[in-house]
This record gives structure tokens, sequence and C-alpha cells, in this order.
């Protein structure tokens, strides 16, 4: 897997023990609440929801909490109505970086986003600035510690995934993001545990980092999540192992 794909799987393991689970848990909340309102409350009718209430599990939120933020967004139980934002912008060295945020106030939320790239060495640019160096995926993280290269890449090609990325750490099984549920439904059912599976942003291409540039960006892409408003953040960089090691630890 690529740098960032590591860092994203980095990420995931730190949230599900992460001090801040009731904000984590409040953003995946929101995810569903939207969901809901523009495709009904059935996961089995509505791939949205099915894919956030997934997400929501695989960060060990309670059954609870997903019920009421199904609830929520069908109405029974109140609830402000968000809007989606995708704001685009630069990081150090150059680096694209896309945030998707859910709010329900657009002013706050573009300045919230404007001050923190300004603070953190970046720059926020105009819609379509870099968006074309991305293209949305479905993503599959397996554990290498658990399972070989052919047992997954096997499972992987039966259940209709466009492509395995392998390295010493892990297994990343790639898909169309329509294809996503379907893959990971056949995964698990071949026996596979996966540690994550999302939507994701993929970079067609990547700027290498040093670590100078990696802590730089890093502090940058934690500073944008921890804002309440942020969903998610992508971008377009490369971290080569020992610098992850060296910025992670």
């Amino acid at each position: 897997m690529s740098g960032h794909s590591k860092w994203s799987s980095i990420k995931h393991k730190k949230g599900k023990e992460d001090a801040k689970r009731g904000q984590l848990f409040s953003k995946l909340a929101r995810a569903i609440m939207v969901a809901v309102r523009e495709g009904g409350p059935d996961p089995s009718l509505n791939l949205a929801l099915y894919n956030a209430v997934e997400k929501a599990r695989s960060y060990s939120m309670p059954k609870d909490n997903i019920d009421r933020a199904i609830q929520r967004g069908a109405g029974q139980s109140g609830g402000d109505a968000y809007e989606a934002i995708l704001y685009e912008g630069y990081g150090p060295a150059g680096v694209a970086v896309i945030v998707e945020v859910l709010t329900d106030n657009r002013n706050r939320s573009a300045a919230d986003v404007r001050n923190i790239f300004s603070k953190h060495n970046g720059s926020l640019g105009q819609p379509g600035a870099v968006a074309w160096i991305f293209e949305r995926r479905g993503s599959i993280v397996v554990d290498a510690a658990k399972h070989d290269e052919d047992e997954v890449t096997l499972a992987a090609i039966e259940a209709g995934a466009d492509d395995v990325v392998v390295d010493s750490d892990g297994f990343q099984i790639i898909t169309d993001p329509s294809e996503l549920a379907a893959v990971r439904d056949a995964i698990a059912a071949a026996g596979i545990a996966f540690e994550q599976a999302e939507l994701t942003m993929m970079p067609k291409s990547t700027v290498q980092l040093d670590e100078s540039d990696a802590r730089k960006l890093l502090k940058l892409i934690d500073a944008l999540e921890e804002s309440d408003d942020v969903q998610e953040v992508y971008a377009n960089f490369d971290i080569p192992d020992d610098v992850l090691e060296a910025v992670a630890g």
C-alpha cells in the first residue's frame, strides 16, 4: 500500500481507541443521518446508508447510537439539516488536499477550513483545483498477519474486486464504489477478516515527502480532522515506510 493508505490504516486503529471517541461518533452519526435523508432509512435499499453504518460499526460505534442516528435522519427524533461541501486546497510541498464537510452552517465551515489551511503551511483553492487528481474508489484493508496473499487475492477476484495491492503490512482490496458492499460481504463470507472497509478518494499520482514535509502535512490533516464539521480528508502524498514510522510514532 502507499504511504497514504498506510496512514489511513494507522488512523483507523487509533480512532478505535481515541480519547475523542465522542467527537468521532458524532461525525459518524451525522453521516448516517444525511444518508437516511437522501435515500431512506433501510440499509438494504440505501447503499450510502449501508456503507455509513458499516463504517460506524468498524469503529465500534454502539448499535443504539446507530439506531438513533437513523431515527433522527428519518425525522423521528428531530435534528438539524446538514449539507455536504467539498473543499480543495494545497498542503506543504504542493500536496493536493480534499476536505469533505457535512455542516449546518456553510459560512462557519468555510472560515474554519480556510483558517486551518492558513495556519498549517497550506492554502485553500478554488472548486476543481485538485479534484481531478483523485477518483472515488472502494477500499478494503486486510492485515497480512492474519491472512496470506494467495488467500486474499483469490477471495478478492472471486468477489469481483478490481485490484489487490500488496505489501509487507497488509493487502488493500480496491473496488468500484458501487461494488464495495458486495465485495465486502463476499470477503467476509470467505472468512477474510478485514481491518477497514470504506469509500475513499484515491490519488492518481502522489508526492513523496521527506520527514520535515511529512510532519507538516500530517499536522494539517490532523487539524482538519479535529474540526467538528470535517468528515474526511484526502491527500495525494506518499511517505516512505521509515519516515512514516518516525512521524506516526
